[in-house]
C-alpha cells in the first residue's frame, strides 16, 4: 500500500510538543508515541486533511504553519509506504482530548529535549530530528 499521510508538529506557547500514543486500532506502529496526523482523502489539500484529522481525533482547531519536512515512511513488515509531509502547527481553539480511543490511548505535551525517544514511531523520530535542527538554527 502507498498512501499520503500528513503530520502536525503542534507547538504550545512554552515550546512543548504534542504527542499521541497510537492505539490498538491504529494502521501501524501501535503503542508508540507520534506527532499526530492522518491520511489525506481524495481531493483534500494537505492543510485541510491535517485540520480535519485534528478536529476528529482531538477536538481542536489548528493553525497550519510552515512545512517542516517530507519523509518516506516505509514499513516493509506491514506492507505500507506513506509519503508524509509534516507541518509546524499551533492550536487555534480548543483543548486536546482523545476522541477516538481505539486509535489513540494517551496524549501529552513534551519539551523537545524530554521526549520519549525510545518509544517514538519511525517517522516521529525523523520529524523530531528535523525539528531540533530547525530550532538550533533559529537560536544561532
Amino acid at each position: 500500500y502507498i498512501g499520503v499521510g500528513v503530520g502536525a508538529i503542534i507547538v504550545d506557547n512554552g515550546g512543548r510538543l504534542f504527542l499521541a500514543r497510537r492505539g490498538p486500532e491504529a494502521k501501524n506502529e501501535r503503542g508508540l508515541w507520534e506527532f499526530p496526523g492522518g491520511s489525506v482523502e481524495f481531493g483534500e489539500k494537505l492543510a485541510q486533511a491535517l485540520q480535519r484529522e485534528m478536529r476528529e481525533e482531538y477536538g481542536v482547531e489548528i493553525a497550519v504553519g510552515e512545512l517542516l519536512d517530507v519523509v518516506d515512511h516505509i514499513l516493509p513488515e506491514e506492507g505500507q509506504h506513506w509519503v508524509s509531509p509534516a507541518f509546524i502547527c499551533t492550536i487555534a481553539a480548543g483543548e486536546p482530548s482523545i476522541r477516538e480511543p481505539g486509535k489513540c490511548t494517551e496524549i501529552g505535551w513534551f519539551h523537545p529535549d524530554e521526549m520519549p525517544d525510545e518509544s517514538l514511531t519511525q517517522i516521529t523520530r525523523v520529524n523530531l530530528a528535523h525539528y531540533r535542527e530547525l530550532i538550533q538554527a533559529k537560536t544561532r
